[in-house]
């Protein structure tokens, strides 16, 4: 709920590109977390 109500509040701040492009970019870090947690997840066998 809380994430949801700051996501809505940095819209309106935030352009539309702006907001595309912090987006791109938080998906690209959760993409590099999640690989990396497989990786060590994998390697520990």
């Amino acid at each position: 709920m809380g994430i949801a109500r700051m996501m809505k509040e940095s819209e309106k701040r935030m352009s539309s590109r702006k907001l595309g492009r912090f987006l791109r970019e938080q998906r690209g870090r959760l993409y590099i977390i999640r690989r990396c947690i497989v990786m060590l997840l994998c390697s520990q066998d």
